[in-house]
């Protein structure tokens, strides 16, 4: 364990993204599988969609919102498509 004399780590929690810990950093997993990075700042994905797991890759980008207006259809407006306005 870190010594008590050393800084705390740094942790940002997104709302709707991965957390951020400033590293080097080692996660275990709930399989006890341990993974290691020793980059300065890594962003561990809460929304496990990641192919990297536990490691982001910005798939959270691409989930749908949570809520949906009551008056959607709950189609996905395409890349180069304008959402409708209320």
């Amino acid at each position: 364990m870190a010594g008590r004399n050393e800084t705390p780590r740094r942790v940002v929690v997104n709302r709707e993204g991965p957390i951020l810990v400033e590293g080097p950093v080692e996660v275990v997993g709930d399989d006890g599988t341990t993974t290691r990075s020793d980059r300065f700042v890594v962003a561990i994905c809460t929304c496990r969609r990641s192919r990297a797991y536990p490691w982001c890759d910005t798939s959270h980008r691409r989930r749908k919102p949570a809520e949906s207006r009551p008056d959607d259809d709950g189609r996905q407006p395409e890349e180069n498509e304008e959402e409708p306005r209320p």
